[in-house]
């Protein structure tokens, strides 16, 4: 370490009604204990609370919840129509896999309406 003189301390000036904890400490929040985050103003965000890692709007999540299946269920479809769809195309029966193309098209859209339907929720 150097030589050069540290600046001075500011003033100390006790914070609890509690003797024992009116000790000068040498710590960046001398008074922040480990339970003064309750009522230490200076203390802002304390971590998780109560409920932590739920959903607060049970509306929304179910909301969200049907229409994630809705769009699982149709990349599901559109997953099997694919399948089918390359297979007749294979075979050589075009007719048919020019509906099962229609058809990807037209899930497609579904989902793009579901995506559009409520923007506020992305």
């Amino acid at each position: 370490m150097s030589d050069a003189q540290l600046p001075p301390r500011p003033a100390y000036h006790p914070g609890s009604a509690q003797p024992r904890l009116n000790r000068p400490v040498h710590e960046r929040y001398p008074q922040i204990r480990s339970t003064s985050g309750y009522g230490d103003p200076r203390i802002r965000h304390t971590g998780p609370g109560p409920g932590a890692g739920t959903e607060q709007e049970p509306e929304r999540s179910s909301k969200l919840n049907a229409r994630l299946a809705l769009a699982l269920t149709v990349v599901i479809g559109q997953l099997w129509a694919l399948t089918v769809t390359v297979n007749e195309w294979m075979k050589g029966h075009t007719a048919t896999a020019w509906w099962g193309a229609g058809f990807l098209v037209l899930s497609f859209l579904v989902v793009i309406a579901l995506w559009l339907l409520d923007p506020k929720d992305r």
